[in-house]
């Protein structure tokens, strides 16, 4: 009876799943670069597959001008140009999040896993996106699944950042702690493809005759964005930590008149 316990005993802890146990940050690491390089070489291998034109449909429809001819491929090339520059701020992110990270836990290599599940939905995106007749009913629908794609690929980078605040002490470096020097930073880093993928998918189901324009001005001005987001949070918190100042300078001196009034004034 006592060695059926035992072995009952050590079942339970082989199989046990534990969220908070360590896991291998390297490995993490290492498995996620090579889902991104992935991703990357198919979105490549994508726009050089069907994107070029014949060169016997130059001759006869473009008068041998190969310019006007790429001209056609416009809106394919953008959409391509859009999600390879989405590909590469999101591995900067989850680059820019490991660098902080310094024990990395089962529950974050879950997120992380389902994070790069919507990574590699990219191309689906960059395929959905340029195949479709411009604004078609299609054409905003395939818009609007690339928006969800990016929005739960960064959303799990996020919560991936908010698990790691949970034991900060244990899994976080200093800086990006609450307090830190890089907290606020990381925040709006990690939270900006969430709320601009979000906003507009909500763009697009009110203005669906620009859904394009919208979509590919989201492409464009998101590496803008992540330029100067160290600018914008920086005076952000300039112009809050002033205005806190001038509010505990007006206790002060409240404070002050009160300690300066008589009794019979104060209580008049």
């Amino acid at each position: 009876g006592q060695r059926v316990e035992e072995e009952e005993h050590h079942s339970l802890e082989t199989f046990t799943f534990y969220l908070s146990e360590p896991l291998s940050k390297e490995r993490v690491e290492a498995f996620s670069d090579g889902v991104y390089a992935i991703v990357a070489t198919l979105l490549i291998l994508d726009i050089c597959e069907d994107n070029v034109p014949d060169p016997r449909e130059v001759e006869e429809k473009f008068s041998g001008s190969l310019l006007e001819a790429l001209s056609e491929y416009g809106p394919n090339y953008l959409a391509y140009f859009g999600s390879f520059v989405t590909i590469g701020l999101l591995w900067f992110v989850h680059h820019s999040l490991f660098l902080y990270v310094t024990k990395a836990t089962r529950l974050m290599g879950l997120l992380n896993i389902l994070s790069l599940a919507f990574i590699g939905g990219l191309p689906l995106a960059y395929q959905l996106t340029s195949e479709f007749a411009e604004k078609s009913h299609n054409e905003i629908e395939a818009i609007q699944v690339s928006c969800v794609i990016t929005f739960f690929a960064s959303i799990f980078q996020f919560a991936i950042w908010t698990t790691a605040l949970l034991h900060e002490q244990e899994t976080l470096h200093p800086f990006a702690r609450y307090g830190g020097k890089e907290h606020t930073f990381m925040f709006a880093r990690l939270a900006l493809y969430p709320c601009v993928s979000l906003g507009t998918f909500f763009l697009t189901c009110l203005l669906s005759e620009f859904s394009t324009a919208i979509f590919h001005l989201m492409q464009i001005v998101i590496p803008f964005a992540f330029l100067a987001l160290r600018i914008f949070v920086r005076l952000s918190l300039t112009v809050i930590k002033a205005v806190m100042s001038l509010s505990r300078r007006k206790v002060v001196l409240l404070e002050e008149e009160e300690a300066c009034l008589s009794p019979t004034e104060s209580l008049s």
